[in-house]
């Protein structure tokens, strides 16, 4: 059962809201015999396969990598001087208020032990000073407080030339007038509206913005609005953040996957599917090297590989219409840019494990490896080199070895002991697998139910009904999905909790009305 959670966030008293509860009339485990496909082994997908798997469905997992993570991935790599280490797919922050996705994380380690406190993650500029959002009070009004009272950027004049629509605007997130607002305006048109400083809008706004993989003019206001209140103003957590003591694989992938098959699930790597439809009561599932019936499918697939499934697909567009418009509608976002870097020394002592990047053209963010995880810190001090991985979140550059090259130099730039730093080893990507979330696409994504019955989706860029950003909507959305099975089966749902659903100022008129 839903419980929407409408009312208004209490400063001082910021606390999870309980958004889906189990009914405790209902039963908890399947009728035997469920079984379910899931396409897609990253977050949302295996979300989905635990939850399942756990109340007695025969779960089958197909994912056509050879490996499980999705944008969460990793894998090994042998370096020139012959060590392994294991190459992620890059950086994730794993915030604290991710309650979905950490719930599932406990089931293959229960205390999150794997998981250490990133103490401070400064924005720095080539510009202004640095700035440091971390250790502000969780509740609104008192983190926009001590950052007003903190902040280097942010002065009297910003304050007193600020739009206080904008403003009431970030503090007032409601879904539907939120998007009803600000949907058809895109976050440069709203910042802009703003009347901040170059200053501040650098240093506090840009690198937020671009951290979900789109520039400014193609991200949707109110998608903007949202995150505002997820990550910040509605954070019960505060804007803390933990990160993996080692590689995705060895701290989250192995043990999942091995939880899983102790449930009795089928997980299977290396296993693209070309196609799917349905199947008199049920769907048929054709992959590279089987082909499967089910009665209840879940595609939790990049927004891409979903769209090309499903128009490679014409017996589901057929019966499922509206979900083969929407998927065609999706839109992926500007390819990312990952280059991790192997020096022959360390950086200089001074730098954090993080750093969020603003003005530059490229670099978005900088990881030092070498002082966050395990292995890469064993190599470091075996080697007195240092590993450090460059982000774009929304490059313009259009092959990964270009894209490499320009955030090294744009590294170099920041920190000077870097210019002459022999690279060892370099790994660079470029891939577009994120979703975007442009302008007026609100209500024009998949949602976790289909037209089609037995077909649910899941990932980062279906709709949902609760707020949720990145890796906690990919596995919000794979628990939905879930809820969806037993909601059919009469099954008691499995709870999941959030942020609170309303800003401070929901409900207040604008100063103009």
């Amino acid at each position: 059962m839903s419980d929407p959670m409408t009312s208004r966030a209490a400063p001082l008293r910021m606390r999870p809201r309980r958004l889906v509860t189990a009914d405790p009339l209902l039963p908890h485990d399947v009728p035997a015999g469920t079984e379910a496909v899931v396409v897609g082994g990253g977050i949302a997908g295996i979300s989905a396969a635990v939850v399942l798997a756990e109340r007695g469905v025969r779960v089958t997992v197909l994912e056509g990598a050879d490996h499980l993570g999705g944008r969460l991935n990793a894998w090994p790599e042998t370096l020139p001087d012959g060590t392994e280490q294991m190459i992620e797919h890059g950086f994730h922050a794993f915030f604290r208020h991710y309650y979905t996705w950490r719930a599932i994380l406990r089931r293959a380690d229960p205390q999150l032990s794997f998981l250490t406190a990133v103490p401070s993650y400064p924005v720095i500029s080539a510009v202004w000073p640095d700035e440091d959002l971390s250790g502000l009070p969780s509740a609104p009004p008192l983190n926009l407080l001590a950052l007003a009272l903190r902040s280097k950027s942010l002065g009297r004049r910003d304050l007193m030339n600020a739009d206080p629509d904008i403003g009431r605007a970030l503090l007032a997130y409601d879904r539907a007038t939120t998007f009803a607002e600000f949907d058809d305006l895109d976050a440069a048109t709203f910042l802009d509206r703003f009347g901040m400083s170059d200053r501040t809008r650098t240093m506090l706004f840009e690198a937020f913005a671009r951290s979900f993989f789109c520039n400014q003019g193609e991200l949707s206001a109110a998608e903007l609005v949202a995150m505002f209140h997820y990550y910040f103003l509605g954070n019960p957590e505060g804007i803390g953040f933990d990160v993996p003591d080692t590689d995705y694989a060895t701290a989250i992938w192995q043990p999942l996957r091995r939880y899983l098959e102790g449930l009795g699930a089928t997980v299977a790597t290396g296993t693209p599917v070309t196609s799917v439809g349905p199947d008199g009561q049920g769907w048929r599932v054709n992959a590279a090297d089987r082909d499967l019936r089910t009665r209840n499918l879940i595609l939790a697939l990049d927004p891409g590989a979903l769209r090309a499934l499903v128009a490679g697909s014409p017996a589901t567009t057929a019966v499922a219409p509206q979900l083969a418009q929407r998927c065609e509608s999706l839109r992926v976002a500007p390819p990312f840019a990952i280059s991790r870097l192997w020096f022959d020394r360390d950086v200089a002592p001074q730098r954090p494990g993080f750093s969020a990047v603003s003005g530059q053209p490229n670099l978005d963010s900088i990881a030092v490896y070498s002082r966050l995880e395990r292995p890469s810190i064993a190599w470091a001090r075996s080697t007195g080199g240092s590993i450090v991985e460059l982000h774009s979140y929304s490059c313009r550059l259009t092959d990964a070895v270009g894209a490499a090259d320009a955030l090294r130099a744009e590294l170099a730039a920041l920190w000077p002991e870097t210019a002459d730093a022999v690279v060892l080893h370099r790994h660079d990507r470029l891939e577009a697998t994120a979703p975007a979330f442009p302008p007026g696409s609100a209500g024009t994504r998949p949602g976790v139910r289909t037209d089609a019955r037995g077909l649910r989706v899941a990932g980062d860029f279906v709709e949902v009904p609760y707020l949720a950003g990145l890796m906690e909507r990919s596995a919000m959305s794979g628990v939905l999905a879930a809820n969806d099975v037993f909601a059919e089966l009469d099954v008691a749902a499995e709870p999941i909790m959030g942020v609170p659903q309303r800003g401070l100022l929901a409900g207040v008129p604008s100063v103009r009305r």
